[in-house]
């Protein structure tokens, strides 16, 4: 009997997304999953797609995005996205989320990265799933819901400190609501002053919720330089204690000079400590973070650029020093003049990225900010860089493994069922890409520009990118709410 189905893409070289030996094969979709996996010389499809010489994956699943308000902007608006096989994007990090939080006046910094106040206007998290059911986009969202929004509305903006016990109630009864609404987890940002205030038992607190009700902890560690170590190890401790939930940290770094080369010393420790309990990360492929501007941290061995400034949103995309200079002032000077503002800093060492990435453990997440004026070239580059790059130029790993590390480990740390591998009855988030030629091309001065390579990609079984395009209109899209939710009754 022949299958007839809506698509078969005959004669790639599949990447199934398990770290397992490429193959060459062919694929049947129907609908919005995978049909068939093998030789399907039999079958045929509305739609045919020669894969020759192509390399055919599961969709990228970017483990660490700040996209919570560029998903709900329609499928226009993540073409830096598509144009990289990603189709699932993981948003709510580092304790930032636009739900469940309303305001009246600008947020305090980071929970700026996402807009002003006039974005702040979801009261629940389910008002954030229906906005992205009412206006669905071109990739998948797997959200979580974040520390800094819930302490700002329990603590009405006094964030500066502890959090009192009357507090900490009200921000675990958001997060039960939260996560009942479709929140895959709790996210925590304890670098940036509004939360650095609040001590481990706070966040164990909240965190409790999440072992009650079912998900993830995420967390960017409250130090990433001198106090890694320690921060990892309170991270654990979060975890653990909680009711030994499963831990993301979020874009492991070692940070400054005087720390370069202690991802040894890091990746030792996590492994040790995980042994006990679930403990993974993310990272992204550059040598370079970005975040708000703050004054106060910066330091003149580590070179600084702006990515957006509210007074003055003619200096983005400079060097801090070169503003500074033509101001006639101190660097400090400048940064204060220039908030509110964004910036990346060039704080890692390059051998310590490459060694984080090849752990087992890790995951790729871009941590792109995609509303800066002149953004982290990671926003449309991290996918191809990694395949281009590091796979092919360096041999940092196989593409297996790279694959590996953007699908199916992401999807099983996340509990994303039927995601992040190509077999039947799997979902048809698919990318199909020249190896030869995947390249990133965004870079710090262009970092708009777009990755070639990506030939193909459909999320739900649509085409959502084509020969270097976003298909106009195509928004497959789906909120995926907790898949580890408990039964609330």
């Amino acid at each position: 009997m022949t299958l007839r189905c809506d698509l078969v893409i005959r004669d790639a070289t599949i990447l199934d997304g398990t770290g397992a030996p490429r193959f060459r094969g062919d694929v049947a979709v129907e609908g919005d999953r995978i049909r068939a996996v093998g030789d399907l010389s039999s079958a045929s499809g509305a739609e045919e797609v020669d894969a020759a010489g192509l390399a055919l994956a599961p969709g990228f699943i970017d483990a660490h995005t700040h996209d919570d308000r560029l998903v709900l902007c329609g499928p226009e608006c993540v073409h830096c996205k598509t144009s990289q096989g990603v189709t699932t994007v993981v948003v709510g990090n580092c304790g930032v989320s636009l739900a469940p939080l309303r305001l009246s006046s600008r947020p305090p910094p980071p929970l700026d990265l996402l807009g002003d106040e006039s974005w702040f206007t979801l009261g629940g998290f389910g008002e954030y799933a229906d906005a992205l059911a009412k206006r669905p986009t071109a990739v998948n969202t797997f959200a979580f819901c974040g520390h800094q929004s819930l302490r700002v509305e329990a603590m009405e903006g006094d964030v500066y400190r502890a959090a009192t016990d009357r507090e900490i109630a009200r921000m675990q009864d958001r997060l039960r609501e939260s996560l009942r609404q479709g929140a895959g987890g709790f996210s925590t940002g304890l670098y940036y002053p509004p939360n650095m205030h609040a001590p481990t038992e706070e966040v164990i607190a909240i965190a409790e919720v999440v072992a009650q009700e079912g998900g993830l902890y995420a967390t960017h560690m409250r130090d990433e330089a001198d106090r890694v170590a320690d921060s990892i190890r309170e991270t654990a401790r979060i975890g653990r204690e909680s009711g030994n939930i499963e831990v993301v940290i979020s874009h492991h770094k070692c940070s400054m000079p005087e720390n370069f080369g202690r991802s040894r010393e890091t990746l030792a420790l996590i492994d040790a400590l995980g042994q006990d309990q679930p403990l993974a990360f993310d990272v992204y492929p550059y040598p370079a973070g970005s975040t708000v501007l703050m004054p106060e941290r910066l330091r003149q061995d580590v070179p600084v650029q702006v990515t957006w400034s509210v007074p003055h949103p003619e200096q983005a995309g400079r060097d801090l020093d070169a503003i500074a200079r033509d101001w006639g002032m101190t660097r400090v000077a400048a940064a204060e003049r220039l908030l509110p503002a964004g910036a990346i800093y060039f704080q890692m060492d390059e051998a310590d990225v490459r060694r984080i990435m090849a752990h087992p453990r890790s995951m790729i997440g871009s941590d792109g900010i995609p509303h800066d004026a002149k953004p982290h070239p990671r926003l449309w580059g991290t996918f191809p860089r990694v395949l281009g790059h590091y796979v092919r130029d360096v041999g940092l790993f196989t593409l297996e493994t790279a694959v590996h590390k953007m699908t199916g480990r992401t999807a099983a740390v996340f509990g994303l069922p039927g995601r992040g591998t190509i077999r039947p009855g799997s979902f048809a988030d698919l990318v199909l890409f020249d190896a030869a030629t995947v390249r990133d091309h965004a870079t710090w001065a262009d970092p708009e520009a777009i990755s070639e390579g990506i030939a193909r990609v459909w999320c739900n079984g649509e085409t959502t990118f084509r020969a270097g395009q976003p298909s106009p209109g195509a928004a497959p899209g789906r909120f995926l709410g907790n898949p580890r939710l408990r039964d609330a009754a």
